[in-house]
């Protein structure tokens, strides 16, 4: 530690004067075990060396200083020096806060760039075997992150800023897209990806299955995805691959509504699963399954391709069904309301008093409320006034025929028939990993907004950030597997027991507090509370320890 001892204390040490100002410790020393653990920084500075005499810190010093940023206190990367002047930066990596700043900062992600995919790689094979992960299931998804700026001169080796299809519904603002799979033990995100704004999710399956493979080993695995995993080519991919299975819910142009509506809830097989948020509850609210096999096959563009079929898992869910009820109901209701005002103001209200301005209302309301496929909606005009009249109505046939359909979706899959479907149905509901992780990259992460001009360093803060959440996640899957026998560690939750998180980790952990060294007093941690002692010693790791 910059040639410093480092001792824990329970208060100031006699004799030693009056305390210098603290510093943050927060999570430091974990997240500095942790990638030392992974090798991070030394990963780097093999696949990026520099000159020793270029900077007084490598590339790896850099983005290890950057994912420990992002993990206690995320800021704009103009602030990363005052970060590290108020944080322990320099007494846990032995980085002094003017070597991170803004020029080095730019430099470091300007190399990191053009390794990013192969660092991930290698890192994950580390976290792999230094923690002891079972890489028999991957959770693979993708998300988009909106960019405020231009960004009209880009350079093409990296994810490129363009218009798309946003999950926060902003298509007026640019994209990047960001893909992450995610181990079914721990949901730890080992292979992540970035991808122009325009790619389209279907087509990046086969390069993330490929790189999979070849982090995977010899082992085999399950992918699991969304309706993007499905199409004739990943199909193709997936059940041709020695050592992939793969489990997926069917888009509705593979199984269409009236397949859904074709199945049988009276002879469906109910099956004994237990989702996750009904496990607390009494078994009268719990959501019930049920499920029918099937096949469904695919074919390619060409006559010549062969057909690929598949194993079908039906499932209808009360709580599916329950929530399109509701949902269908809510939506028609407003749009009774809706249509009813527009009828009673036609011809009278100043805005619809033509023909032409009802039937343009009309359009606007179904297409707001969502029900032009219900819709049957007439307009006239009285010969005698010239005045506008609406009459409609919805068409029960068509809602009757929807209404068949609710609870159900279909799971496509190529697991083995003694896979019963209830286990199929568990597998697949580990796929809510996925969006937990997207939630702590987009929140406690801070991914958005960035406002860097060069493409190049957007790719590599995607990876950056993507980095600091594999840790996130081994710190949170640590904490589960020290939790007591009821999943919980007292104390965690506003003095109450709690089932430990990522984010309830580290918020706990970043209470605690560093002394800076002091004329010939070394730098010393107060005594930390039992609680933060426990999770520390429940990570694994000792904060004493120097560098």
């Amino acid at each position: 530690m910059a040639g410093l001892g480092l001792f824990v204390a329970v208060s100031v040490i006699a004799g030693y004067g009056p305390p210098s100002v603290e510093k943050s410790l927060g999570v430091l020393p974990v997240v500095r075990d942790y990638l030392a653990r992974l090798d991070l920084a030394g990963t780097i500075d093999r696949l990026a060396p520099m000159r020793a005499d270029v900077s007084r810190v490598s590339h790896g010093q850099v983005i290890a200083a950057l994912v420990a940023n992002r993990l206690t206190s995320p800021t704009p990367l103009s602030h990363v020096t005052s970060w590290a002047r108020e944080w322990a930066v320099e007494e846990m990596f032995d980085i002094a806060s003017d070597a991170l700043n803004d020029d080095r900062v730019g430099r470091a992600l300007d190399a990191f760039a053009p390794v990013c995919e192969q660092v991930a790689g290698s890192v994950g094979a580390a976290a792999i075997t230094a923690f002891g992960l079972d890489v028999s299931r991957f959770h693979w998804d993708m998300t988009s992150i909106s960019l405020y700026g231009d960004y009209s001169h880009t350079d093409s080796d990296y994810a490129t800023p363009k218009y798309g299809h946003p999950k926060d519904r902003r298509p007026d603002l640019k994209q990047v897209q960001t893909g992450l799979a995610s181990t079914g033990d721990g949901g730890i995100p080992l292979l992540p990806r970035a991808y122009d704004g325009g790619a389209g999710e279907v087509a990046q399956v086969q390069g993330a299955l490929r790189a999979l493979v070849d982090l995977a080993g010899p082992r085999r695995f399950l992918l699991v995805g969304d309706t993007k995993l499905v199409s004739y080519p990943n199909l193709t991919a997936l059940t041709s691959t020695p050592g992939v299975t793969f489990l997926a819910p069917a888009p509705k142009a593979v199984v269409p509504a009236e397949i859904l509506a074709g199945q049988d809830w009276a002879t469906a097989t109910i099956i004994d699963h237990v989702a996750a948020r009904d496990r607390d509850k009494p078994i009268h609210q719990r959501a019930t399954y049920r499920a029918r096999e099937g096949l469904t096959t695919l074919r390619g563009p060409r006559k010549k391709d062969p057909a690929v079929t598949v194993r079908t898992v039906f499932v209808w869910s009360s709580a599916n069904d329950q929530a399109a009820k509701a949902a269908r109901a809510l939506k028609l209701a407003r749009a009774r309301d809706a249509l009813d005002t527009l009828a009673r103001a036609a011809g009278s209200h100043h805005l619809y008093r033509t023909e032409t301005a009802v039937t343009a209302r009309v359009a606007f309301l179904a297409t707001k409320h969502r029900v032009s496929r219900y819709l049957i909606a007439t307009t006239s005009v009285d010969p005698d006034t010239a005045t506008p009249s609406l009459t409609w109505q919805f068409d029960q046939t068509v809602l009757d025929a929807e209404a068949a359909t609710d609870g159900w979706y279909a799971l496509l899959t190529n697991l083995d028939d003694s896979i019963s479907p209830a286990e199929v149905l568990a597998r697949y509901k580990g796929q809510e990993v996925s969006e937990r992780r997207y939630g702590a990259f987009k929140g406690p992460l801070a991914v958005a907004p960035m406002f860097l001009r060069s493409n190049q360093r957007i790719h590599a803060l995607i990876h950056v950030i993507c980095l600091a959440l594999l840790v996130f996640s081994l710190i949170e899957r640590q904490a589960r597997l020290g939790a007591g026998p009821d999943g919980k560690i007292p104390g965690l939750y506003t003095g109450r027991p709690a089932r430990p998180t990522g984010a309830l980790v580290l918020s706990t952990l970043n209470r605690l507090r560093l002394v800076p060294a002091q004329d010939d007093r070394p730098a010393y941690i107060p005594r930390p509370p039992h609680l933060h002692q426990h999770l520390l010693d429940i990570l694994g790791v000792d904060p004493t320890r120097p560098p």
